[in-house]
């Protein structure tokens, strides 16, 4: 189905010139197989990038492809016949090839820029590909002041930090600016503007229960070394971690409600739940402000944070709102948890989970099956470990759920590094992301929700082959879908 541009770009005056377009790549190529999914996570970052941009007098939009369903050769289509100045690309592990093919096919006058986890972890892969021959810039890290100054005059980049681009002569890697300059590397957050959503595709979107629904950040970076994670403090030295003052996130709160009727919200980044100094700090603030009387909100969470977080903590927890806790639970296998760096293991997992759900806190567990070293016992032991926390929660006020996948490498993170250092993998091979098919052309309910994550490289990484994998990922997927009707 065609998608005129007026629908397809979000937050543009489209009958003026354009100063840039922020494209978020769809993961596969919707012209040959529609989505079977209905509903993607917002792009906070670029909704962060075009309303600070806004803010400063530009005219930008974004191309939400991914949530919008689009073909390659529309997303192309649209970008050519708005013909702005920039296109700017979210560049991801799963998406850069589409993301490459997109800008390929742009038109010779329009300048791109580029920014992202693949920029940052392979920025010489990025300025080398040939279907990026008109990357002007590629910014590395938080984007949003850099952009501006991109916007303003592109040839004074070499004093920008962290912006990369290829000599036009020499055709070698240049880097603008000299020593890092908090300005442009790390953005005070309390100081920018909150997300304009006629930026995004989908939110704040209305949930099945009735309520209207947006995402937020409370935090930016994250103190951790998760091995499989792009966001581990390994693979980002040069992140500042940053949390927003409690008083500047609940007036953004109040702000979504009185706009948009907002009374649920979902805090998606590492750290809302991740570190007890701010979480008192919030619900210190959120308890003055009676949160829980007229807002629920989820937040992704730590299991070590939250084990070792007093009784009065959580009741807090739950008084003011919280709805749902996101949990990076990986593996029911102590040692495969030790190799990922995750410092827990499967009893405070269990711990933690009984807590929150007998307080009518509800709980998402994230699963990561077929990891590097894993052995079939393993795999067998976090299948298991599944069950057991579903049984946890039978008959408390709180649920849980399961939300399961095939492990993929993402260049950047120690995961990554380690597999390379085996000698087995070249990069080439460990980026080989193709979709894989779970719902039967979308004939299965069970699977539908979770069609935008089945995506692999197809290399078997640990002792279980890949059919194996995926089977166990496919039971428990439709296990939690008989329980729930969700993924």
């Amino acid at each position: 189905m065609e998608i005129p541009a007026d629908r397809a770009i979000a937050g543009a005056d489209l009958a003026q010139p354009l100063d840039a377009l922020f494209v978020n790549a769809p993961l596969r190529d919707y012209s040959l197989r529609p989505r079977t999914s209905d509903f993607t996570l917002p792009v906070l970052g670029m909704g962060y990038i075009a309303t600070y941009a806004a803010s400063q007098g530009f005219n930008v939009g974004v191309i939400d492809a991914e949530a919008l369903g689009l073909g390659v050769d529309q997303t192309i289509g649209i970008i050519n016949e708005q013909s702005p100045r920039w296109a700017g690309f979210n560049l991801l592990a799963p998406t850069y090839e589409i993301s490459a093919r997109v800008a390929a096919g742009l038109d010779p006058g329009i300048q791109v820029m580029a920014g992202g986890h693949q920029a940052k972890a392979m920025p010489h892969d990025v300025l080398a590909d040939p279907r990026f021959a008109r990357l002007e810039a590629l910014v590395l890290g938080e984007g949003e002041t850099r952009v501006i100054e991109l916007l303003k005059d592109w040839r004074y980049r070499s004093g920008l930090p962290g912006v990369m681009w290829l000599d036009p002569v020499m055709k070698t890697p240049q880097t603008g600016g000299g020593a890092a300059d908090s300005r442009y590397l790390a953005p005070d957050i309390d100081g920018l503007p909150f997300v304009d959503r006629c930026f995004l595709a989908d939110d704040p979107y209305e949930a099945p229960d009735g309520r209207y629904e947006a995402s937020m950040v409370g935090a930016r970076g994250c103190p951790y070394d998760c091995s499989f994670c792009g966001a581990a403090v390994s693979a980002n030295p040069d992140i500042t971690i940053r949390t927003r003052d409690p008083e500047n996130i609940l007036v953004e709160m109040d702000e979504l409600h009185a706009r948009c009727g907002v009374t649920a919200f979902r805090f998606v980044d590492d750290l809302f739940l991740g570190y007890e100094r701010f979480i008192r700090k919030c619900m210190t603030a959120f308890s003055a402000h009676h949160t829980g009387s007229h807002y629920a909100w989820d937040a992704t969470g730590r299991i070590n944070i939250l084990h070792r977080a007093d009784d009065e903590l959580l009741d807090e927890l739950a008084a003011n709102g919280l709805r749902e806790v996101a949990l990076g639970i990986e593996s029911g296998s102590e040692r495969l948890l030790q190799y990922m760096g995750k410092r827990i293991t499967p009893d405070m997992t269990r711990a933690v989970v009984r807590r929150l759900v007998s307080r009518g806190i509800s709980v998402k567990g994230y699963f990561i099956l077929g990891f590097p070293t894993e052995t079939r016992a393993e795999l067998s032991a976090t299948v298991r470990h599944v069950y057991d926390l579903w049984r946890i929660a039978e008959s408390q006020p709180g649920s849980f759920r399961a939300s399961v996948f095939e492990f993929r490498p993402y260049p950047g993170t120690p995961e990554w590094q380690r597999l390379l250092a085996t000698g087995q993998y070249e990069p080439k091979q460990l980026l080989d992301y193709t979709a894989v098919d779970l719902t039967d052309g979308g004939l299965d309910q069970a699977m539908r929700g979770r069609d935008e994550f089945n995506f692999s490289v197809n290399i078997q990484f640990g002792e279980a082959s890949i059919s194996e994998v995926r089977e166990r990922l496919v039971e428990l997927s439709r296990e939690q879908y008989q329980r729930s009707g969700t993924a």
